[in-house]
This record gives C-alpha cells, sequence and structure tokens, in this order.
C-alpha cells in the first residue's frame, strides 16, 4: 500500500509595527520563492500578496502580524494575516477587486484574492480579522491536495525569542485512512525541538501502524532525548472513526455545530515513563472536525468561540485559537482536520 507522509510545516511570524516589517516579511517570502525555483512573474505574485496583507495590518490594524510558512510538498508559499480588531464590518465590500483604504501596489484585499491561488477569511467587529493565502507556481496547475478526502489546517510557532520550533507534527494518507502525529518536546527551544523531530522519525518510519504501536515506538526513540507530549491519531472515512491514543497534555477535540467531545489520554512523558498506550475510538459526526493543539494554546475555548469557522478553510480556525488563546510563553502548535464535503 503506498503511503504519503507529510511533514508539518513551522510558521515564522512578523509583526507588523512599521512599514520596514513589511519589506522584512516580503524578503522571507521572496526566498522563500528562490529556494523553490520559482520564476519572476509568480515571485511577483507572492510578493504582492504579502505586501498588500502587511500593510493593511500596519496601517489599519491592533497588533497585526503576519506568519508565513513554506509548504514544500505542495511547493507553496502560505500567508496567514492576524490581527485583533478592529474588524471589518463589510468582507463582500472589503473583498471587492480594486477596493482599498489606502494607496497599495495591488489595490487591496481583492488583489490578494485574485493573485492567491487559495485565499478565505473571517472577520468580526470588534476582535479583528485573519485570513490566508496560498500562491503556487502557475505551472503547477492544480491545487496540492485536492484529491484528498481531508483538509488540512495547521500552525507552529516557536515560542517568542526562539528561533527553532520544539512542536512538531505530521500526516500521513494510506488507503481511506489519515494518520496524525503531534508531538511537544519538554520546554522549548533546541532540545525540544530534537525531541519532537525524533518523535516524527519515528512515526514516519511506519505511519500506517496501530496508533499504540506508534506512541510505544515513539516513546523508544526518545529514551536519549529530554521526552515530548505526544498524540498520534487516525481517521478512517470508510467507517467515519476516529481513533487516539497519546501520552501528554497534547490536547484534542472532535466537533460539530451540534457535538464536542475532548480527546483523553493518559499523563506521562514519551521518552520518559509512560503507561502501556491505550487506543480509544469514537465515531466522527457528520460535518465535524478534529482539533489538536499543544499545551502552547489554553484549552479553555468553547464551541461558540469557533463556530463561525467551521465551514472556513481549517486554517483560520487554527488562526483564531491563536490568536484568542496562545499562552505567549512557549511554542504553540494548532492542527484542524476536517473532512471534505
Amino acid at each position: 500500500m503506498e503511503v504519503a507522509v507529510i511533514t508539518g510545516w513551522t510558521h515564522k511570524a512578523f509583526p507588523m509595527d512599521d512599514a520596514s516589517c513589511v519589506g522584512e516579511a516580503r524578503r522571507h517570502a521572496a526566498n522563500a520563492a528562490a529556494d523553490m525555483g520559482w520564476g519572476e512573474v509568480d515571485a511577483g505574485r507572492l510578493a504582492l500578496v504579502v505586501t498588500e496583507l502587511g500593510t493593511n495590518l500596519q496601517r489599519h490594524a491592533k497588533h497585526g502580524r503576519l506568519l508565513i510558512a513554506v509548504r514544500a510538498q505542495a511547493c507553496a508559499v502560505e500567508v496567514i494575516s492576524i490581527d485583533e480588531g478592529p474588524g471589518i464590518p463589510d468582507i463582500a465590500l472589503a473583498l471587492q477587486d480594486g477596493h482599498s483604504s489606502g494607496s497599495t501596489p495591488g489595490t487591496g484585499l481583492g488583489a490578494v484574492r485574485r493573485l492567491a491561488s487559495e485565499f478565505d477569511m473571517h472577520s468580526a467587529v470588534p476582535d479583528g480579522t485573519v485570513s490566508v493565502a496560498r500562491v503556487r507556481p502557475s505551472a503547477a496547475g492544480f491545487a496540492h491536495g485536492s484529491a484528498m478526502a481531508l483538509q488540512i489546517g495547521a500552525i507552529c510557532l516557536p515560542a517568542p525569542y526562539e528561533t527553532v520550533c520544539g512542536d512538531a507534527w505530521a500526516v500521513a494518507i494510506h488507503g481511506g485512512q489519515t494518520s496524525v502525529l503531534v508531538a511537544d518536546g519538554l520546554g522549548h527551544g533546541p532540545d525540544a525541538a530534537k525531541a519532537s523531530q525524533a518523535a516524527l522519525g519515528a512515526f514516519a518510519s511506519a505511519p500506517e501502524a496501530d496508533v499504540c504501536d506508534t506512541v510505544q515506538r515513539v516513546h523508544r526513540e526518545l529514551r536519549t532525548t529530554r521526552g515530548a507530549a505526544v498524540l498520534a491519531l487516525r481517521v478512517a472515512m470508510d467507517n467515519n472513526t476516529v481513533t487516539y491514543s497519546g501520552a501528554g497534555n497534547i490536547a484534542g477535540r472532535v466537533l460539530s455545530g451540534v457535538f464536542d467531545k475532548s480527546l483523553i489520554t493518559q499523563h506521562g512523558t514519551a521518552g520518559v515513563q509512560i503507561r502501556k498506550p491505550q487506543a480509544t475510538s469514537l465515531e466522527l459526526p457528520a460535518h465535524a472536525l478534529v482539533i489538536l493543539h499543544s499545551d502552547g494554546i489554553a484549552t479553555r475555548w468553547t464551541v461558540e468561540h469557533v463556530r463561525p469557522l467551521l465551514q472556513k478553510d481549517p486554517t483560520l480556525l487554527a488562526a483564531v485559537l491563536l490568536r484568542d488563546h496562545t499562552r505567549h510563553r512557549d511554542d504553540a502548535t494548532v492542527v484542524v482536520i476536517r473532512p471534505r464535503e
């Protein structure tokens, strides 16, 4: 059976405190495009997307920041815009091509939607706005992952002042099933990153294995590291079930507009001490999402808080949880999984 493993991407944050920050984000995106061998036209599209979103944040938003990630396996650069207000009262008007509240090179959010390969946004007054734009080379000719049964959105950010992330995640698609691993190395910084990357290596060596076997294998692999909290999960679309196992404080929820179930795992630290892994299964209700996040995100959020985002791009939901519930002192990862309609 063919197995496709997708190594989770990590974002770099660019606070939009002044106009120079827009240029810093644009240079980072340009370097990413060059590393992937993009042509001048596609690199220019990406530069305009970053400039438009960054300039909007710098001029009009409260606590705005751009998060940029290279999704290498999709040959894409993802640009997430997050702010804490004032919000956009009329999104339809803001998205009209050419509409802009200021003089920007591409003339507004309509240009971002036109230039990006994928674009979605959500706004609430006065909470603020989140948007996601993904840019791919025009020659790619297709949206990576469009044939996947599941849609996956994720944000993975290092702790403040760290250059590497102690969290990591990965996804494997095999047959009609999708397996996911989220790992949070103890603490943050290089040693935490070493532990979480070792967990991903153990997962990638046999991603189609039973979730309990995966947790046990990760535990053995992490014995020479400081250890990590881990959660292994499998979504089986043939019978609409979610099966999971783990140790530590990776949080999980399965929710829809009418359903909300937390995923509870054992105490312990993979690589240090855990009990024999046990698997738990539950039905995946129609239109439900699976949300996993590290303890850099507080767990006390409600379905009502994310209800308007349940049918949107799952990255937007991840962005709102990050914006409103991050602890601001640790690595933070949110992975959102939604079956395609």
